[in-house]
Formats: structure tokens, C-alpha cells, sequence
């Protein structure tokens, strides 16, 4: 017996409850009917209600269904021309995902009912499938958006204060002993006491998820055995994905992520989403029919000018068309949604350069970019782009506008090849090691604008960065050919595991270089769960689809001196403000201290001329950083002063010996970071000015001059 049903309202998109039954509203500019079908479990084929949605305003197909409860799962089918040649492809054969969903009931079982089109025929996706996939598809679910959030608002800090841990809901806690075994690697996971006290005494201040809005796993490595680990490939931009929930499928999944940001908001610990807006998990022209394409194929994609093919900015089959009023309010109502009712603190964008795109350019003043800038909501939570695609153009880093932050590609390799010993000029790290002014100090940006990282989940992890050469991909099932071959590593004299001393201690040595230059670089440092502890993908840099042990973070093993060096490290770093510096170096004397703010100086003493900088060869240098140059006032408008410190940098591969610089620089250095030793305290060794000391091949020294002492 079909349900009573009403007009409803246009707005807003989407399944709402409102206590007394559900309005569902969805967009489709070219279909001719759509029917909203009704389920009492997520595996059935047959709908228990079918209702026609008649009513139509601006495109938008409403109805009011009275009584319908939270936790009822639902899906459409949706009638309109099957036209592959003209960008149409309708089947009302096939259930979809609503695309505003705020919960879904579980995860596809791939059959060939899931395509629009009969698999294995002469004329591939021309071809119509008449068969049905609601037995095969998971459902869409109405929730309950009601929540204890104990006042709980965004923690708005500031990036100049900000340290950016990205990790997965999954792998960082699937291992982990001491969490409960049902909930690892889960949302409850992440906000577990076990979890919070980790992330505390790290010391960092939000943490950056691997994607979690509702993704695919692609047939193509079901079929292998594999999986898409890293969930870079959606279909619900409003859905908390299901596999990372340990208390239902029906909106407990909702309630579990909402109680994990109100956690680690009590911590002092923003949550930050990776989110891949650029396309979704249907794939090209051959891909299956899941929700989008068979809403209105057209009036979500670009499509070629043969309408039957997809532009393909991201690698993935499709590009999903930010150019359409419909589309860029169905992403901009996704940032509201994660802000205003999950209370997430900001975004880092996948492939972001693709939502910039017009026609075949990436115009920084696209209307994807107008429309955040002007948003109330959005413009004041933390945006992070990827500023890269791979279509033609698509390296755009330094191009994003004013209020973004961008990964800064150019920092990770930079630091890389100065610490490998690759030929490289000392002007770039130095331009690197000061925020890269030559990409943001133009168009008013400030240091902060640069997301510093040495890895990412894209790659080696920072133990296999110092350990292989080579990537070893195998696992993956294409023969070694996916991942980067190029990634500027050095195995430090060994592929791979390995026994011998000197090797291991070379690679340590190594991996606190790479950790203390990032640190104290001027920017935002980004570091990767894991490289704390020593974390190992096997010489993996391709791990997408390796939900397993070559991916989780293996506690046991952890590298508990690597640890320790990286909570002291961040704790100097936090402690001073001169390495996290608001706005750029002056360069220039500070008044009533005759000295500037930052000086360069060779390893003899002496300030570096332009010779020095332009030698692809040098691989030392030392800089002074001052204290009572950081020209800006804190929260309270006192102006800002520190302790002065002088750092040398030694990458080449012996010992070379240091002068320090005159006494107007400082008289009397203290030593408290020593790479070599893995020293990291207040109490290391004590040097005049103009004295000399030896620095270890491949290590940092820092030195301290307190301020009441200057």
C-alpha cells in the first residue's frame, strides 16, 4: 500500500525530518519522473513503498511523506531520455543514492545490474540494461539531526599556530593495543582517551582526515582483492562512510562522527576533512550508474564535446562540472553541512586545481573561488588546496587566491634533494626555510599561506624516504608501474631493510634532519601519522588500496627515541614564536638592535654573498633568526619578543667546523637540538661568539640565545 504523501518543499535538498515525517527534494533539469522507493533492509530488492515524486520547482522534484522515521532507507529511480550521444543517461532500472544523504546504509556488491548499460555487449555503454540493481546497491538513509553538542563551537586557531597531523580513521588505530578491539579503526577510535592523550603529548592541533564523505570501492580491484583504502573516490558528500562506524548503519554513524570532533574539540584539537569534490566514484563512460549520472548525467559532469565521453581532470573517469549553478550548490551546501552541523574546522581539497578550471584553463577567479570568498560560513574555516590536477596547466602552486593555504610542493622538494645530497641551490632552501615569498608574498599572502610537508600519504612514509631508493609497489598488482618514480629519496646506502649500523644510524640522523627543518620552517608544518614512530609501507609509495598491515600504523613496533625527539621538537616549536612567524622577514636592521631580523652566514662566519647562494654545490649554511624581530604584537597587542637562535645546516656528507657570527649577533649561543646526537634539551653544550665547533656530516645544530641574555 503506497503511503500518503504531500507537495512538500523545494528546500532544503535532500531527506529532513521533522518530527512528524520526511521531505524529500532532489535535483534533475532533464527527467521526466522520478519515483522515491522506500526499503526495510539494506540488502532487499523490493521496495516496500513507491512513491511518484510529481511536484517540480526550478528543477527541483519534491514530496512530504508523513510518519516516514529516522533510520528509514530509501533510494530513487529516476525516468528521463537515454541519449549516451547527447549526455543523457536515464534508467529508471537502476535505484540511486540520493545525493544529499546524510547517512548510507552500507557499501556496494558489485554485479553487473549496477551498470546502465549490458555489460559485455557489442555497443558497451549505447547499450540499455533492463535488469535491476536495488538488491546490489546500498540505500540512502534519514537521520536524526538532533545532538547534544554541550556547546561545542569551531576552535578557529590560527594557522600561524597550527600543526596539521593527516592520518585515516582506519589505519591509525586499527593496531593499536590498547584501544578496544571492537571500535579500532573506527570514529569512536579516534576520539578514544588512549588516542586524544596520544595526540596531546604529540603536540599537535588538528588533525587531517583521509577522506571521509562515502566512497567506492572500484570494481576493478574488488575483482583483485584489493580495496580503495584511501576513499579518494565519492558518491555522498554529505554521508560519513559507513565502514568507519562501530555503532550502526541506520544514522548511528552520524552521531559517532559528531561525538568524535565534540572529543577532540574538548582536547583542543580541530578536525580538518580531505574532501575530493573535483569528481565522484562513477567512473567514465563505462563506469556503473550509482547516483549522478543517473539523476541528470548532463547537468552534473563536463562532458566532451562528444557528449557521450568525460572530461577527465583528476585520472579518475570524470570530472564533476563546478561550472553548473547546481553543482556548485551541491558542494557549497556539503562545506555548510560538515561546518554547521559536524562542526569540522576547515578542508584540505583534493586536486583542487581542478575546481578552478574554466573551459581548459585553471582561472584563479572561477566561480568556485568567488562564491567561498563571499560565503559567510565557509571563507572562516581553514581551506587547504592541492594545487595540482593532471590535465594540461593543472601545477598551480602559489596561483590560489587570498584566504586559501596551499600543500607546498615545491617546500617537500626542496627539503628532499637538500638532504640527499641532490645538486640544488641554497637560495631555494632559503627560500623554502623562510615561507616562499616568491609564491605568496605577492598578492598580500603571508608565510602561512605555505602548508610545509615532507611527506604525505602520497608517497614514501619518512622512514622509507631515508631507506629506498626505488619504489616497491608490488603488492598493487600492476607490475611496479603505479606511484610516483620520481620521489628525490635516498636509502642511505642500503635498499630496504637492513642490518648494518652505520646504515641505521645514518637514516636516523636523517629522518630528525628532515623533522627539525620542518619544524622550524616559517609556514604551517603538515606531518604524517606514523613518521613519528618510524612507520613503514615496505618501500610502498602507492598504498591506496592496501587496507592491511602495509598501510596501518604498527604501534608495537613504534620507534619510541624517534617519538620523543618529535614531542620535544614540537614543543620548541610551539614554544617560540620566531619560527612561526605571522608575517615575512624585513631583512633589514632591527631599530635599536643593529641587527636584522634574519642574517645568512657560510659556515666561516661571514654573511653569504651572492656567490655563496648561487654554488649548486654548497651544502652548508647557517641562520640567525632574532628574537626581537618578530615585528607584530600577540592576542594581547604587546609587541612580540623571543629568544634568538642560530641554526646550521651541514648537508654535506663529513664534518665540517662552524664560527659562530660576531657578538652583536649574540655572545654566548646555548646548543639544544644536535641531530647527530638526537639531543633536544635546554642543557647542551655552551659557545662564545666568533668560537668555532665541528658539526657532524648530514645533521642540524641549533642554538639558543635568550633574550634577557642578547
Amino acid at each position: 500500500m503506497t503511503k500518503p504523501s504531500f507537495p512538500g518543499s523545494p528546500f532544503p535538498l535532500g531527506a529532513t525530518w521533522d518530527g512528524k515525517g520526511t521531505n524529500f527534494a532532489i535535483y534533475s533539469e532533464h527527467a521526466t519522473g522520478i519515483d522515491l522507493c522506500l526499503f526495510d533492509s539494506n540488502d532487499s530488492g523490493e521496495a516496500t513503498d513507491v512513491i511518484k515524486v510529481s511536484e517540480q520547482s526550478h528543477y527541483v522534484w519534491h514530496v512530504y511523506v508523513p510518519g516516514i522515521q529516522p533510520g528509514q532507507l530509501y533510494g530513487y529511480r529516476v525516468h528521463g531520455p537515454f541519449d549516451p550521444a547527447n549526455g543523457h543517461r536515464f534508467n529508471p532500472n537502476k535505484l540511486l543514492i540520493d545525493p544529499y544523504a546524510k547517512a548510507i546504509s552500507g557499501t556496494i556488491n558489485w554485479h553487473d545490474s549496477l551498470f546502465g548499460y549490458e555489460v559485455g555487449h557489442p555497443d558497451e555503454d549505447l547499450s540499455f540494461s533492463t535488469s535491476d540493481s536495488a538488491p546490489y546497491i546500498p540505500k540512502s538513509v534519514v537521520i536524526d539531526p538532533n545532538f547534544d553538542w554541550e556547546g561545542d563551537t569551531q576552535l578557529k586557531i590560527p594557522y600561524h599556530k597550527s600543526i596539521i597531523y593527516e592520518t585515516h580513521v582506519k589505519g591509525f588505530t586499527k593496531l593499536h593495543p590498547e584501544i578496544p578491539e571492537e571500535i579500532r579503526g573506527t570514529y569512536a577510535a579516534i576520539s578514544h582517551p588512549v588516542t586524544i592523550d596520544y595526540l596531546k603529548k604529540l603536540g599537535i592541533t588538528a588533525i587531517e582526515l583521509m577522506p571521509v564523505h562515502h566512497f567506492i570501492v572500484d570494481r576493478h580491484l574488488k575483482d583483485k582483492g584489493l580495496t580503495n583504502y584511501w576513499g579518494y573516490n565519492s558518491i555522498g558528500f554529505f554521508a560519513p562512510d559507513v565502514r568507519y562506524a562501530s555503532a550502526g548503519t541506520h544514522g548511528e554513524q552520524v552521531f559517532e562522527f559528531k561525538n568524535m570532533v565534540k572529543e577532540l574539540h574538548k582536547a583542543g584539537i580541530e578536525v580538518i576533512l580531505d574532501v575530493v569534490y573535483n569528481h565522484t566514484g562513477e567512473g567514465n563512460h563505462m563506469g556503473p550508474t550509482l547516483s549522478f549520472r543517473g539523476i541528470d548525467n548532463a547537468s552534473y559532469y563536463r562532458l566532451t564535446e562528444d557528449k557521450r565521453y568525460y572530461m577527465d581532470y583528476t585520472g579518475t573517469g570524470n570530472t564533476l562540472n563546478a561550472n553548473l549553478p547546481n553543482v556548485l550548490r551541491l558542494i557549497m551546501d556539503s562545506l555548510r553541512y560538515w561546518i554547521l552541523e559536524m562542526h569540522v574546522d576547515g578542508f584540505r581539497f583534493d586536486l583542487a586545481a581542478t575546481l578552478a578550471r574554466e573551459l581548459h584553463e585553471v582561472d584563479r577567479l572561477s566561480a568556485f573561488f568567488d562564491i567561498i570568498h563571499q560565503d559567510p560560513v565557509i571563507s572562516q574555516v581553514k581551506l587547504i588546496a592541492e594545487p595540482w590536477d593532471i590535465g594540461e596547466g593543472g601545477y598551480q602552486v602559489g596561483n590560489f587566491p587570498p584566504g586559501w593555504v596551499e600543500w607546498n610542493g615545491k617546500y617537500r622538494d626542496c627539503m628532499r634533494d637538500f638532504w640527499r645530497g641532490a645538486d640544488s641551490m641554497l637560495s631555494e632552501f632559503a627560500e623554502r626555510f623562510t615561507g616562499s615569498s616568491d609564491l605568496y608574498k605577492s598578492d598580500n599572502r603571508r608565510p602561512t599561506a605555505s602548508i610545509n610537508f615532507i611527506t604525505a600519504h602520497d608517497g614514501f612514509t619518512l622512514n622509507d624516504l631515508v631507506s629506498y631508493n626505488e619504489k616497491h609497489n608490488e603488492a598493487n598488482g600492476e607490475n611496479n608501474n603505479d606511484g610516483e618514480s620520481h620521489n628525490s629519496s635516498w636509502n642511505c646506502g642500503a635498499e630496504g631493510e637492513t642490518d648494518d649500523p652505520e646504515v641505521i644510524r645514518l637514516r636516523n640522523r636523517q629522518k630528525r634532519n628532515l623533522l627539525t627543518t620542518l619544524f622550524l620552517s616559517q609556514g604551517v608544518p603538515m606531518l604524517v601519522a606514523g613518521d613519528e614512530i618510524s612507520r613503514t609501507q615496505g618501500g610502498n609509495n602507492n598504498a591506496y588500496c592496501q587496507d592491511n598491515e602495509i598501510s596501518w600504523l604498527n604501534w608495537d613496533k613504534a620507534d619510541k627515541d624517534l617519538l620523543q625527539f618529535t614531542q620535544k621538537l614540537i614543543r620548541l616549536y610551539k614554544d617560540h614564536p620566531v619560527f612561526s612567524r605571522r608575517r615575512w622577514f624585513m631583512g633589514r636592521p632591527i631599530k635599536g638592535k643593529g641587527v636584522e631580523d634574519i642574517a645568512w652566514f657560510s659556515l666561516d662566519g661571514t654573511e653569504m654573498n651572492e656567490e655563496n647562494w648561487n654554488q649548486d654545490f654548497a651544502k652548508s649554511l647557517g641562520v640567525y633568526l632574532s628574537g626581537h624581530g618578530i615585528h607584530y604584537p600577540d592576542s594581547e597587542g604587546k609587541l612580540l619578543t623571543d629568544d634568538s637562535f642560530y641554526i646550521v645546516f651541514n648537508a654535506y656528507h663529513d664534518t665540517l667546523k662552524c664560527t659562530l657570527p660576531p657578538a652583536k649577533y649574540g655572545k654566548q649561543w646555548t646548543k639544544v637540538i644536535d641531530t647527530n646526537e638526537g639531543l633536544i634539551n635546554g642543557k647542551g653544550d655552551t659557545y662564545q661568539h666568533g668560537e668555532t665547533f665541528e658539526i657532524e656530516g648530514r645533521s642540524i645544530v641549533v642554538l639558543i640565545q635568550p633574550a634577557e641574555e642578547k
